[in-house]
């Protein structure tokens, strides 16, 4: 997890309750459900960190403002903690990167900065097939697309296309609505996390690979350097 001090463990569960305004064990019982993840102290007490505070304050807003139902919210949260550990290796391998450097003085050949894109982002499908795909009336689609739900591409003529990726998330939209009973403020909810997901992933992977371009760059112009000149031994030499 990220060293950032958001994810220090500092407060006892009858301080965090009191922050959030719940019961001692209604943050028991989160954590039973695995939507908060206290640490632990070594001495086995329960530590909520600033993090752990913010994450209890929206399962309440979503739970009290949105009524969201509690398989709603657990699916909110699974999305938040993927975002929390993705920054965490995000930092992890950026340490890596650096203790490698300083271990072996020189960069290895790495990626270029120039990755294609994820052909499951490529927008292929028109709107009758990516409707007949996910078995939903294409009428549904443009709905899902006006409340956010999904964000499909155009062609240089405005037709609708959609990816792979949004096929993945009209299924996930379906199975969030029919199988689980979320109503539409916690679907709006956790798609945009989806997204969010899908947007940090990418600009993280794209981070790293320009970080690690940019280091085998200047290495490469330090091996390259001129020798500096001594004075002294050319000197001696003449």
């Amino acid at each position: 997890m990220a060293s950032d001090s958001k994810h220090r463990p500092v407060y006892v569960i009858s301080v965090a309750a009191e922050l959030v305004d719940m019961h001692p064990q209604t943050l028991r019982l989160y954590e039973r459900k695995g939507l908060i993840r206290p640490g632990r102290s070594s001495g086995k007490t329960r530590l909520y960190s600033e993090r752990d505070i913010e994450h209890l304050r929206e399962i309440r807003r979503l739970t009290q403002e949105l009524g969201v139902n509690l398989a709603g919210v657990e699916e909110v949260m699974r999305l938040q903690h993927e975002l929390d550990d993705l920054q965490g290796e995000f930092e992890a391998e950026i340490a890596r990167i650096e203790g490698e450097l300083r271990q072996q003085g020189q960069a290895r050949e790495l990626p270029s900065s120039g990755a294609p894109t994820d052909p499951k982002d490529r927008p292929v499908y028109v709107i009758s097939i990516a409707a007949e795909l996910v078995d939903m009336h294409p009428q549904t689609l443009r709905l899902y697309e006006r409340k956010q739900l999904i964000r499909p591409g155009r062609s240089s003529g405005k037709t609708r296309l959609y990816s792979e990726r949004d096929i993945e998330h009209l299924r996930e939209i379906r199975r969030l609505t029919q199988e689980l009973g979320v109503n539409l403020a916690g679907v709006e909810e956790i798609m945009r996390l989806r997204h969010e997901l899908d947007g940090a992933k990418a600009n993280l992977e794209g981070n790293v690979r320009r970080i690690q371009q940019d280091i085998t760059d200047r290495m490469t112009k330090w091996r390259t350097l001129p020798a500096p000149y001594d004075e002294e031994e050319s000197t001696e030499e003449e």
